[in-house]
């Protein structure tokens, strides 16, 4: 017995060769006997686990751990885990949402600390499908979970969010080509990843939806140099779809949660020339006054946070101020009684009362605004 642990089958693995091993039997799951090669993809995938996570009394040698993430990059093992997460058996799927998690923040002690991770650096720059991939997760809800997870966490690099918003296939300028290859300057087609997160948030099952949106806002809220420049760039494209895919979605939840987000973002300090342009548009006021006259509370009450912007502007565009003067005693009646029962909201009743007020001072004809 102890001649077979040794030297025989029983014998463990190379470190090294597991990746390689992985990626055999991936290519073999949809094929015949796909259930045993999905079995033996999982035992393989549980090892890589185990080793990134180390031995319970210790850690792993940081140079073991360096020739693995190498071997899982040199086998691009990272692009087919992510490529088929929806197809691995429930616990896979969970030891490769691991492995995924320690390969991209395994930095080994000699590494320079400003660098990013190894994996990570790879993939941002040489393999940035991987991260496309691990958001098509939310094309299947066995994936949404776990793919999202990674997201999240491989998120808090800018230039990793880069990759996904810059995503547009083989344009030029696209981060298909690498991070390095990236054009901010060039407005997007609105055929890359990032663009099918609207569906996937108005579209998909609740699972997926709410995971999806939660990766959304971390894009859009995170990186305060990055997203300013990508909205005033694809201004257009961005808040069409946004208004009509999401603030005017069917969806309760899809609806409250996109007003309450367009809030946060308008109100935004990185945001300012966003949101001057945003606040400019008469057809946007249009949208967020039928937002006050929703059927539900709540998405009245996100909506005010959206129209207070439009109000409280003291450079109101003359489109804006000529809606707002053409019902301004309705706006007045309305306001007066708005959302009454919330007599506890002490910071709501003043804003609403200072609206009513900038509403009732404006003067009788639009003037052209002073910047």
């Amino acid at each position: 017995m102890a001649f077979q642990v040794l030297f025989g089958r029983g014998r463990g693995r190379s470190p090294t060769d597991l990746p390689k091993q992985a990626r055999e039997h991936i290519g073999k799951i949809e094929g015949p006997g796909g259930a045993a090669k999905a079995e033996e993809l999982a035992k393989v995938l549980s090892q890589i686990k185990q080793i990134l996570q180390g031995p319970p009394e210790g850690e792993s040698n940081p140079d073991t751990l360096l020739q693995l993430v190498t071997s899982i990059n040199d086998e691009d093992l990272l692009y087919l885990l992510a490529l088929n997460l929806h197809k691995l058996p429930f616990e896979a799927r969970k030891d490769t949402q691991v492995i995924f998690s320690y390969v991209f923040r395994f930095r080994h002690p000699t590494a320079p600390p400003k660098n990013e991770p190894h994996a990570l650096a790879h993939v941002i720059e040489k393999r940035p499908q991987v991260l496309v991939e691990l958001c098509r997760g939310y094309d299947h809800k066995e994936s949404a979970t776990p793919a999202g997870t990674v997201l999240r966490e491989v998120l808090k690099s800018e230039a990793a969010a880069a990759v996904i918003l810059y995503d547009d296939g083989d344009v030029p300028g696209s981060s298909a080509g690498g991070y390095s290859a990236i054009r901010r300057d060039r407005p997007q087609t609105g055929n890359g990843i990032f663009w099918a997160f609207f569906d996937w948030i108005d579209k998909g099952s609740f699972e997926v939806a709410a995971d999806a949106f939660t990766t959304f806002r971390e894009l859009l809220t995170k990186h305060k140099e990055l997203v300013p420049t990508y909205l005033q760039v694809n201004f257009e494209l961005f808040f069409h779809k946004y208004n009509t895919t999401l603030v005017q979605s069917s969806s309760y939840v899809t609806k409250r949660q996109s007003i309450k987000l367009l809030g946060e973002i308008l109100l935004d300090r990185s945001n300012y020339n966003v949101m001057t342009a945003y606040v400019d548009r008469g057809e946007h006021l249009k949208i967020c006054m039928n937002l006050l006259r929703d059927d539900r509370k709540m998405v009245q009450y996100e909506g005010f946070h959206v129209f207070k912007v439009f109000v409280a502007n003291p450079h109101k565009s003359v489109p804006v101020q000529k809606i707002l003067l053409m019902n301004r005693e309705k706006l007045l009646h309305f306001l007066s009684h708005f959302l009454e029962d919330r007599t506890d909201d002490e910071q709501f009743i003043d804003e609403r009362e200072f609206l009513i007020r900038q509403i009732r001072n404006m003067p009788p004809q639009p003037v052209p605004p002073l910047r």
